[in-house]
């Protein structure tokens, strides 16, 4: 009875807080889109029937190869990550973790039907030079000797202006915005907070990507515990997908809220409310239209993005098996 009470007065403080927290987003918001002139979400992707999705949007010639050596370690997210450099001097983001190989794999399918996306890698084994003695997160993944396991290099050659937001972008209300809605329904990632949304300066273009897909292929919902939320197979396979559906609109189980444990870190359950809406009331020609970009992405490839995460041959086919299902759902909209 006191959990009860206690969470109903930590519930109406915060929701109380959320208009001026809002607004003071959404004037943000406002502020970047009126100063954005060439603003670029989505190119329509004329080779998608041959596009390589093992090696994703940096393809083969920006693998990473070669020695690496420790730069600096960077502590913005929730996994391990720091910055290395390798033989060439090109800096590499290395991240740790349960969201190696889900973000290597939704990279690749955001590329393929022509979102921009990061150039991630997965590697099995990565040995870095000049390691320090104590790193401030992830220590126990990583050997004395610099060697650590199932880690993901993103490519560090652009440079980062700014985040967006869901709510309020150059391209709010626009099929190329609803399509990366879905997508990111397709692959549940439910970690749609705006600071995992970047803009990068390429020429004259501002181009808007998400940033931070590791929260995917896993359960709807942040959970606990946290394992089953991030590259879990048997999450992913019992989640739902398709909710409500109207004549014009449909509505998307991811994100759902987090799991009630949350409630009492409110400030992170009630965020997360707030971002239920992102999958809500899309346009059905435009879940219809991204299901057919989807569709054109053979089974083999669908299944070398799993491949390229260092997924085994069972998982393969059962991930690339519920994807497929999925766009299927959207192309019979």
């Amino acid at each position: 009875m006191f959990v009860k009470k206690l969470s109903y007065q930590i519930a109406v403080s915060v929701i109380l807080t959320l208009p001026a927290l809002c607004a003071t987003k959404d004037a943000a918001a406002v502020e970047s889109k009126s100063s954005t002139k060439a603003a670029v979400l989505w190119r329509e992707p004329v080779d998608i029937r041959s596009r390589n999705l093992f090696y994703g949007p940096g393809g083969r010639a920006h693998e990473p190869r070669g020695k690496f050596v420790f730069v600096k370690e960077d502590l913005d997210g929730t996994n391990p990550k720091f910055v290395v450099k390798d033989e060439e001097g090109v800096k590499w983001k290395v991240k740790l973790g349960n969201e190696t190989r889900p973000e290597t794999v939704a990279s690749r399918i955001a590329w393929g039907v022509g979102y921009y996306a990061n150039e991630d890698y997965y590697m099995r084994d990565l040995r870095v030079a000049d390691m320090p003695a104590h790193l401030h997160r992830g220590q126990n993944l990583v050997s004395r000797d610099g060697l650590m396991h199932d880690v993901r290099l993103k490519r560090e050659h652009e440079k980062k202006t700014g985040t967006w937001h869901w709510r309020d972008s150059p391209f709010s209300g626009s099929r190329e915005l609803n399509g990366l809605r879905v997508l990111m329904a397709l692959i549940n990632n439910w970690d749609l907070k705006n600071e995992n949304n970047a803009v990068y300066k390429v020429g004259g273009e501002n181009i808007y990507l998400v940033s931070d897909l590791g929260a995917s292929f896993g359960s709807a919902s942040r959970t606990w515990p946290k394992d089953k939320s991030k590259g879990n197979l048997n999450s992913y396979q019992k989640s739902k997908f398709l909710g409500k559906e109207t004549d014009t609109s449909v509505s998307f189980h991811t994100p759902a809220r987090s799991s009630l444990i949350y409630i009492f870190n409110p400030k992170e359950y009630f965020q997360r409310i707030h971002m239920e809406g992102i999958g809500h009331n899309i346009p059905r020609e435009d879940a219809r239209w991204v299901g057919r970009l989807l569709a054109k992405l053979s089974p083999a490839e669908m299944r070398e993005a799993f491949r390229a995460a260092g997924c085994g041959p069972k998982d393969v086919e059962a991930f690339s098996e519920i994807v497929e299902r999925r766009i299927l759902t959207l192309t019979d909209l």
